[in-house]
């Protein structure tokens, strides 16, 4: 673990050209920072992050329908273009990186959880494939057999390079509150049993360590209809009161680090990360606000967020080199130069806490 405090970002990023933002990752986040695949949303269809992951499915081809991704048959036009986007992205790196004689030590790339991505896509029917135990068990073995194909090309595309997986999980708190509408809204689709996301996480994590990934995170940032102020007030006491259970599961199933925004952590989830924390595991603590048509705080301010608790729990100082900073969420809805702006307060903060821990 390197003695500094670390900064990557979370992966989307704003405008279509893949060029430019393989270069802002790969010259930004030097080492010990974590230089990332980043993904355009901007694109449309298949680069959107449920289309970008199903991309990597194997034999379970999907298409977009009306209301969203769809398991099918067999594959077609929308598919081509989610595996053709990821693959022009991978390829645009690995020549970024060679024009450049960039050698990164690590990569970072990310998926969609197998749970989120179960209620993100639709079966034949209609239903999101997160009511059928079957669909979201083929789910998993899915996604593992496509890392481990992904992980090979990463390999191939920046030799050297030790490979991280961050694993999104924005519907997780939904999922587990039993929350999310059923296709024609009138119900709500069963929880999932917490037994059941242990066991798929932890099977999850050790399918991307034999696929190659050195290091792995799972990501809580929630979804945007998952944020305080959305939904009914019975649903949104569920979901927080799920949120904490699930960060609960995510300390427990072998993963590297959780990344989650600090914004969301009362002190509770501060007692919960500090035993984390002490034991060795790491933080991703989204940090950054990423607003349009706003400035970042400043560093001061957000160091603050992090200093405060860190000492309110006796943390050691010398603990901080277990951080990585990150923006809050993704950048896909800001302008370059504001997305810009917010990873260079990105890595002030960690620059700052470095400084701190090794004063």
């Amino acid at each position: 673990m390197p003695a500094a405090v670390t900064a990557t970002a979370l992966g989307p990023w704003p405008g279509t050209d893949p060029v430019e933002a393989a270069k802002v990752s790969l010259g930004l986040f030097t080492s010990p920072h974590l230089p990332v695949l980043v993904d355009l949303p901007a694109r449309g269809v298949g680069s959107d992050p449920v289309g970008r992951t199903a991309a990597l499915l194997v034999e379970l081809p999907v298409d977009v329908q009306p209301y969203g991704w769809r398991f099918v048959d067999r594959p077609g036009q929308d598919l081509r273009r989610a595996t053709s986007a990821l693959s022009t992205d991978i390829n645009v790196l690995a020549d970024v990186a060679g024009a450049g004689e960039i050698h990164p030590e690590d990569l970072k790339i990310h998926v969609m959880g197998p749970v989120s991505l179960a209620a993100s896509i639709h079966l034949h029917y209609g239903e999101r494939a997160l009511r059928d135990y079957g669909a979201r068990r083929d789910i998993v073995q899915s996604l593992a057999a496509g890392l481990a194909l992904h992980a090979e090309k990463l390999k191939a595309a920046v030799p050297g390079a030790a490979l991280t997986l961050q694993i999104d999980e924005p519907e997780i708190a939904s999922a587990l509150a039993g929350t999310i509408p059923t296709a024609s809204g009138y119900r709500t689709l069963r929880s999932i049993p917490a037994t059941e996301l242990r066991n798929t996480w932890t099977a999850f994590v050790m399918a991307a360590r034999e696929a190659g990934f050195s290091q792995v995170a799972i990501n809580l940032a929630p979804a945007a209809s998952s944020l305080p102020g959305n939904g009914d007030p019975e649903s949104q006491a569920a979901e927080t009161a799920s949120w904490r259970k699930a960060l609960e599961i995510a300390l427990e199933c072998g993963v590297d680090a959780v990344a989650l925004p600090l914004s969301d952590l009362d002190t509770g989830h501060w007692e919960q990360l500090a035993g984390a924390i002490e034991s060795g595991m790491r933080v991703w603590a989204g940090t950054v606000p990423a607003s349009s048509g706003q400035l970042p705080p400043s560093y001061s301010a957000l160091m603050e967020r992090i200093t405060r608790p860190w000492q309110g729990l006796g943390l050691a100082v010398s603990s901080l080199n277990q951080l990585r900073i990150t923006p809050v969420g993704g950048l896909a809805q800001l302008t370059p130069p504001e997305a810009r702006a917010v990873l260079n307060r990105t890595m002030e903060v960690a620059d700052a806490l470095s400084e701190i821990r090794n004063s």
